[in-house]
């Protein structure tokens, strides 16, 4: 079992010496880390001109669009947010994904002769269209919570879209993958033009602007032009989902054979919702529920806290093992029961009983060669398991009041979609992650949120939260959590340590993107994992991989809820960065 742990704020003083390659960024006023220096840039430019963690998220979100396209991310893409309003000291899963068009049925794609929503490299990205949920997100996120005005948040993302940023390197490496300029080629004029001007993509430092997302972003500028705040967010999403943005995004659809039409942003609305919860360690852990795959964490936890995980050693073989044979387990009973329905038998998946009766099929010597069988949950409802990436980008924020939120965007896979001219930008082919078949928990349905991979948690300490964690990594999310937290809660790191810590993902579960790939017994590694751990870890039945990164671009922020100090740690796995004031 793991044994009652050292309180947040006296975390560096139990922690072993573990190098970095950057600090700990730490502050009073607020933090503010993200996915590149700019888009952490744009968020504190509304702390430091009087708005809160809120508003400074939602900046950074419309940002992150301009500067991180090739991070998988769009304007009109998805996100999903824990939040915390240090006001009403309630906390909240914010849900800004996108649901399937109404025309999306299992029986279109049957007719279609499709067993799966496909996606590209291919002329089939405009099938597997959401509705965009981002946009409404963050001004969801403004009117409830934030307090500055619509134009003034934008005002960052508009100026990069605008006067353009300089080319950085991971994005020129993800222009030069060859399928990213092939499939542009499939949606004439697409962004051929825009991402390879010249016939090529823009070196590291040369100037990029994208003229035709501004348009689309001084649309929304323009409708907040009232003078009143509210009304100024109410006249944007009239706009973008019911007006002039609409019509184009369902224009651009119908165009190419899409299901996505403009009457279906005019029913959407982002939802705020309660949070999923668990405990472990002493530590109340808040998460969004099956809707994503979220649970897969909490389950995990639950089934490691039957462990003496620092016995084993942080990343020694034993814990490596132990840590995915829980994740295998976890990923199964995500395949059978996880899904936009109000059926999930969630009180019974997280329930203690159960989880320690999972835990007891992890064999200390054996790993599984294979998915394992979900399991049975008293009052679950049997259904269909389908028959056997790309990141995406993170935003966390916390100011002086306490006020916290982590924030994940993402569009689909960059290189797989379908840019529109007209705006500027991608749209999401999120639909990829729904089943076809019928009766199961994530089967797609008219109006439905797919079960998304993007998820996003919040620490509590004596019921109030006081840490954020958050990286990209599709289904390496909740498995990079998952690390980041047990690194955090069971090892004692402090932020940095947490997020640069050598990482790995089992493969052992349905991939949740076209074509929904199995690859059983297969473990990645990070290059830092040591050979001899690997020797190990194969003598123990695993099919040892070694990849550049798991997750990539985490995030972890924190509050000493004695001090008020602000502290964060950013992956230097990409040009993910912290800010503090």
């Amino acid at each position: 079992m793991t044994n009652q742990l050292p309180r947040v704020h006296e975390i560096e003083h139990h922690a072993a010496e573990r190098a970095t390659t950057r600090p700990v960024v730490s502050g009073m006023q607020g933090v503010v880390a993200a996915g590149h220096p700019l888009v952490s840039m744009a968020g504190m430019r509304m702390l430091m001109t009087g708005g809160n963690a809120f508003d400074a998220a939602a900046a950074a979100g419309f940002a992150a669009a301009v500067v991180e396209p090739t991070a998988s991310y769009t304007l009109c893409g998805e996100c999903v947010a824990m939040v915390y309003d240090a006001r009403r000291r309630e906390s909240v899963a914010l849900s800004g994904q996108g649901t399937a068009p109404a025309a999306a049925s299992i029986d279109a794609f049957r007719r279609r002769g499709l067993d799966r929503i496909p996606t590209g490299p291919g002329r089939d990205a405009h099938l597997s269209f959401t509705v965009p949920g981002a946009v409404d997100a963050y001004l969801t996120l403004l009117e409830t919570y934030g307090t500055k005005p619509l134009r003034e948040v934008l005002a960052p993302a508009v100026h990069y879209a605008e006067r353009g940023f300089p080319m950085y390197e991971y994005m020129h490496r993800m222009l030069a993958i060859p399928d990213t300029r092939a499939q542009f080629a499939l949606y004439p004029p697409g962004g051929d033009a825009v991402f390879y001007p010249n016939g090529r993509a823009p070196r590291v430092g040369e100037r990029f602007v994208q003229p035709a997302l501004a348009a689309t972003l001084r649309r929304l500028v323009e409708a907040d032009a009232s003078g009143d705040r509210l009304a100024g967010i109410a006249a944007a999403r009239e706009r973008f989902y019911r007006g002039d943005v609409a019509a184009l995004i369902g224009a651009f659809s119908e165009t190419w054979g899409g299901l996505l039409r403009a009457s279906d942003l005019a029913g959407y609305r982002a939802r705020i919702e309660p949070p999923l919860s668990t405990t472990f360690a002493g530590r109340e852990i808040l998460g969004q529920g099956a809707w994503t795959q979220g649970p897969i964490l909490m389950q995990a936890l639950g089934m490691l806290a039957t462990r003496d995980l620092r016995a084993l050693g942080h990343n020694s073989a034993r814990y490596i093992h132990v840590v995915t044979e829980a994740l295998k387990l976890a990923f199964a009973d995500r395949e059978r029961y996880y899904g936009d329905v109000p059926t999930v038998p969630l009180a019974e998946l997280l329930a203690p009983a159960y989880l320690a009766a999972r835990a007891a099929l992890i064999r200390p010597d054996r790993a599984m060669p294979s998915a394992p069988p979900a399991g049975a949950p008293r009052a679950a409802t049997p259904s269909a398991t389908p028959a056997a990436v790309d990141g995406t980008t993170h935003i966390a924020a916390i100011d002086a009041q306490g006020n916290m939120i982590a924030l994940t965007p993402s569009g689909g896979v960059f290189r797989k979609s379908a840019f529109a001219p007209e705006l500027g930008c991608t749209l999401s082919t999120r639909s990829e992650m729904f089943v076809l078949e019928d009766g199961h928990p994530n089967a797609l349905a008219p109006g439905k949120r797919p079960r998304t991979t993007l998820v996003s948690y919040l620490i509590c300490e004596n019921g109030a939260p006081i840490m954020t964690v958050g990286c990209p990594g599709g289904d390496d999310q909740a498995q990079a959590n998952l690390q980041i937290m047990l690194n955090l809660l069971v090892f004692a790191m402090d932020p940095q340590q947490a997020v640069e810590a050598p990482r790995f993902s089992t493969q052992t579960l349905v991939n949740s993107f076209y074509p929904r790939a199995y690859k059983p017994g297969q473990l990645n590694v990070e290059p830092a994992i040591a050979d001899s751990t690997r020797a190990e870890l194969t003598a123990l039945g695993h099919t040892v991989t070694e990849i550049g990164a798991c997750g990539i671009g985490a995030v972890v922020t924190r509050r000493d809820p004695d001090g008020g100090v602000l502290t964060a740690g950013a992956d230097p796995r990409r040009p993910t960065y912290a800010l503090a004031w």
